[in-house]
């Protein structure tokens, strides 16, 4: 199935960002069966908050497509976006949302709250589950190392413990 494919492709992301010593999300936009947009979390890299991998492969789509209206774009994300992430895909107006783990600290698609039944304009079709347990256990794995205190840093800093 092409939700599998393009779910692997934002995992395969979530990886790196774990190499790099970032919590393992990863992310990418799809137009018309193409990849245009490539992200993963780079916190710690960039010390920004709005690092996230929503956040960088939204803006690589933008770019690449020179919009920033992303309403052909299908969204793929290793774990359900927070609220900040949520807000742009509402104003990126992408219409729909494929994620994989569920977030139950800090999801604004049903972890926590779901920003997506409020009555924004255009809100995004949303699909969880897709490949969850995958996406569950590279955080999972990642977390492990972070309380055994076997992390090993891209960055330095090493990512505030959570539970998946």
């Amino acid at each position: 199935m092409m939700h599998e494919q393009f779910m692997e492709e934002a995992l395969a992301l979530a990886r790196e960002a774990a190499s790099a010593g970032e919590v393992p999300v990863g992310c990418v936009i799809v137009r018309d069966g193409q990849i245009v947009g490539r992200g993963r979390n780079r916190r710690e890299e960039k010390q920004s908050t709005a690092s996230h991998a929503e956040m960088e492969a939204i803006a690589q789509a933008n770019a690449r497509l020179g919009t920033w209206r992303l309403e052909e774009c299908d969204l793929y994300v290793t774990m359900e976006p927070c609220p900040m992430c949520a807000g742009a895909i509402l104003n990126a107006r992408i219409p729909r949302v494929w994620y994989g783990a569920r977030d139950e600290a800090m999801g604004a698609c049903g972890g926590v709250m779901n920003l997506f039944l409020e009555p924004y304009p255009n809100p995004p079709a949303l699909v969880g589950g897709i490949l969850e347990e995958e996406c569950r256990e590279v955080l999972r794995e990642f977390f492990r190392h972070v309380r055994k205190g076997t992390f090993r840093p891209g960055s330095g800093a090493a990512p505030q413990e959570r539970e998946i």
